[in-house]
């Protein structure tokens, strides 16, 4: 059976720096199955087709599935004449990829980073000064254990 790693996760989403990582990683059809997985323990692709969201052939699912399967982003197991598949990861974990993967794209960008992190600040504060804060303590603490692993006592 497949054991899904944090390493094999962020590796679904690389992609190049001009795409946006979650489309390049997964399609409308593949957002739309995963969101009837997330739901359930174990699904067959019987199970999947009947909670779409809009009619999907049999076939177009299974396919779909399979694809899924070998991104890394599904486990399975044979029940029966069929499979039963399930999440490799938690819809959390997958978003935590995810903005994992545009913040080292906006990073990688240069000069770009800096106008968006300026939003970024911008929009928290007008949101949330309590998580303003915590994010200046989250950069204190992040400086400080830089700081510590530079020069080490």
């Amino acid at each position: 059976m497949f054991t899904a790693s944090w390493r094999s996760l962020l590796r679904v989403f690389r992609a190049p720096a001009d795409q946006d990582p979650l489309s390049a990683a997964l399609g409308r059809l593949e957002r739309q199955v995963m969101e009837v997985v997330w739901q359930r323990e174990s699904v067959s692709v019987r199970d999947v087709q009947e909670r779409m969201p809009r009619r999907v052939a049999y076939t177009t699912v299974m396919t779909t599935m399979d694809r899924l399967f070998k991104k890394g982003m599904l486990e399975r197991d044979r029940g029966g004449r069929a499979f039963r598949y399930r999440a490799a990861y938690t819809r959390r974990d997958v978003e935590k990829a995810v903005a994992a993967s545009l913040l080292r794209a906006l990073l990688d960008g240069g000069g770009a980073a800096r106008p968006m992190l300026s939003n970024l600040v911008d929009a928290i504060g007008e949101q949330d000064t309590a998580l303003l804060d915590e994010l200046e303590a989250l950069v204190r603490e992040k400086r400080r254990l830089v700081d510590l692993k530079a020069n080490p006592e």
